[in-house]
């Protein structure tokens, strides 16, 4: 079992960064690849970022890449989304979530283990 809590959400302002956590228990935390969607009122699930369990892959959305970058401390047992350049359309709660393989990262069926989320605002 793997429980994820996201912290790091808040209110920002167009142009501003914020850097996203995911804390993760488990002696396994380096078995599983890592992931970052999210979802604004009334849109569905979106994927935003995803990296491999031992952190030598990388996956962004196109409407991201180039501003967010995810990476992983597994001796810590966290993952970071850092997001630089926040648009207005990139508000939204963003989850984090644990795959026990590094196959369709992309795709939010095929992970196990979800956070409850975090709010992240983006003011224009």
């Amino acid at each position: 079992q793997v429980q994820l809590v996201e912290s790091g959400g808040g209110l920002v302002q167009a142009g501003g960064s914020l850097r996203l956590s995911c804390a993760a228990s488990g002696r396994t935390f380096s078995s599983y690849a890592m992931g970052w969607f999210r979802q604004a009122p009334g849109k569905e699930r979106e994927f935003v970022a995803a990296i491999s369990s031992g952190g030598g892959r990388t996956s962004y959305a196109d409407s991201v890449k180039g501003r967010f970058t995810i990476s992983r401390d597994n001796a810590k047992n966290t993952n970071h989304l850092q997001m630089n350049s926040l648009k207005p359309e990139d508000a939204a709660v963003y989850y984090c979530a644990a795959k026990s393989w590094n196959t369709m990262l992309t795709v939010p069926g095929g992970y196990e283990y979800w956070g409850q989320g975090t709010q992240v605002t983006v003011s224009s």
